[in-house]
């Protein structure tokens, strides 16, 4: 049950209703109950470990208010060692001996979240939870717990301890953020991946345009898969009186990688900042060094914490290689800072698109990496695959070849039919065209403001409103003839 499905719809009525009428004190153990059974609905023989990592997290923060140190180290080595367990034990497998344990549906997430509650709390930054239950639902909640965004203790845990009745006008607000969401699951993330998914697994019977083209699909694929996601986890909070943090701010409108990646799953690269780099650049490591050095460069930090995060991802090398270019995007960036000076906030306008530009062809170069990794093990492919993709991005740039392959792409996908092949791009036009219209409105017209507020200050926002509405249910359709749903969503398996 996707949080694109027409059953969520149905779970969520019945929750809201439930849930905004129940008196206050039943109303946490009634939410969790809920996310229990999505889950359940979602990966049933992964429920009792995703409870057993709440019960963990739970007895490790009590512990910590006796034995503060000893608890929070074991509570993070052992947070970290259950998720490696479950994120890599598949390199072990063989035919006849280790068989893979599947990995369960966003352990990632809500590991991070248990890892910062401990951490905030032997800090002070938030309260140790005494109840298990508001505990288990800051990790558990079913708006969040397959792909995020990983929130913090000390922002949601105080809104479980408050009263939650219906409020019209978060429903509507909720309502905005939940149609911006789904248009941009269903309507683009899900009908981009026709060409991505026809063209990536083939990509040596295609061209250069072709194959840049489906590189470009994918890394808007991605995009408005991911932001779509933390829309409508963020519009299920709204609807149940929760704020939940924002994931996505306009990255593909950023000048810089600093700035990209203060807008690209924030909640991601937030806590990396928060809870790996920090606390690696203030490390003293003169005992280590004999006292020649008291903290090691900032850069070698950078670099280290982009190669977490690119193995983070996955444990095959084109993760490790996505990594590795963000880090080195990252550390050139500081390097011709250095070298050349700080840029110029109010630089002109055409030397401000040619940076974004710039930032957007590397980052989808970045993406081929990125697509190659996550192929299916059914059709797998190699970092090889990634580099011989690059490759033959400059071959074959024959306009009649395109045109062919352009076509074929979406007739070997979707219907047999020139017409629907015509129908599909026109729609693919209109959809990438209204959605960064209003990626485009909210970086420039609305300086990044959260999105529901900024749909509902456009001057034509009943037009927009419909649009998303109609594009949506199409994008529903067109699916029908062909089109495979993302299920979860593309990184609920992280």
């Amino acid at each position: 049950m996707s949080l694109q499905s027409f059953g969520f719809f149905g779970f969520l009525l019945v929750v809201a209703a439930v849930y905004l009428h129940l008196p206050q004190r039943w109303q946490n153990g009634f939410l969790l109950g809920a996310s229990w059974v999505f889950y359940a609905l979602a990966m049933p023989t992964m429920l009792p470990v995703t409870i057993a990592i709440a019960v963990f997290t739970y007895l490790c923060g009590r512990c910590m208010a006796t034995h503060k140190t000893a608890a929070l180290r074991m509570g993070v080595v052992g947070l970290l060692a259950i998720l490696a367990f479950f994120k890599y034990n598949g390199a072990f497998a063989s035919d006849g001996g280790w068989q893979a344990v599947a990995m369960p549906l966003g352990i990632s997430f809500y590991s991070f979240a248990a890892i910062s509650y401990l951490i905030d709390a032997a800090r002070g930054d938030c309260e140790i939870e005494t109840n298990f239950i508001d505990c288990a639902l800051f990790l558990n909640f079913f708006a969040t717990v397959t792909q995020g965004p990983i929130c913090r203790a000390g922002a949601l845990m105080p809104q479980f301890k408050t009263e939650h009745r219906f409020d019209a006008a978060r429903a509507v607000q909720a309502l905005r953020l939940l149609a911006l969401g789904l248009f941009k699951l269903v309507a683009v993330s899900d009908v981009l991946g026709l060409v991505v998914d026809e063209v990536f697994p083939n990509y040596r019977s295609y061209g250069g345009p072709m194959l840049v083209l489906a590189a470009v699909f994918y890394t808007f694929q991605l995009y408005f898969n991911f932001s779509g996601y933390s829309e409508v986890a963020r519009a299920v909070g709204l609807l149940l009186g929760l704020e939940l943090p924002e994931n996505f701010k306009t990255p593909f409108f950023a000048t810089n990688f600093s700035g990209f990646w203060s807008r690209w799953h924030i909640s991601f690269s937030s806590w990396l900042q928060d809870y790996l780099f920090m606390p690696l650049a203030w490390a003293d490591v003169s005992g280590v060094t004999g006292g020649r050095l008291t903290r090691l460069p900032a850069e070698f930090f950078v670099f280290t914490v982009f190669f977490i995060s690119g193995f983070w991802h996955g444990n095959t090398l084109p993760f490790v290689v996505w990594g590795l270019l963000q880090a080195l995007y990252r550390l050139g960036e500081e390097l011709m800072h250095r070298r050349f000076g700080k840029p110029k906030k109010k630089a002109p306008a055409r030397v401000l698109w040619a940076k974004r530009a710039a930032v957007f062809v590397l980052w989808c170069i970045s993406m081929v990496f990125f697509r190659v990794g996550s192929s299916p093990a059914a059709a797998p492919l190699t970092v090889g695959d990634a580099f011989t993709y690059l490759g033959h991005c400059f071959l074959s740039w024959a306009p009649a070849r395109f045109v062919s392959e352009l076509y074929a792409a979406a007739y070997n996908g979707f219907y047999a039919n020139a017409i629907m092949v015509a129908a599909y791009y026109a729609f693919l036009v209109l959809v990438l065209a209204l959605a960064f219209y209003l990626d485009y409105r909210r970086a420039f017209g609305f300086k990044n403001k959260p999105a529901e507020l900024c749909l509902a200050a456009e001057k034509h926002r009943w037009a927009v409103y419909y649009a998303l509405v109609v594009a949506l249910l199409i994008g529903y359709i067109m699916q029908s003839g062909g089109f495979g749903s993302s299920g979860f969503g593309m990184y609920a398996g992280f």
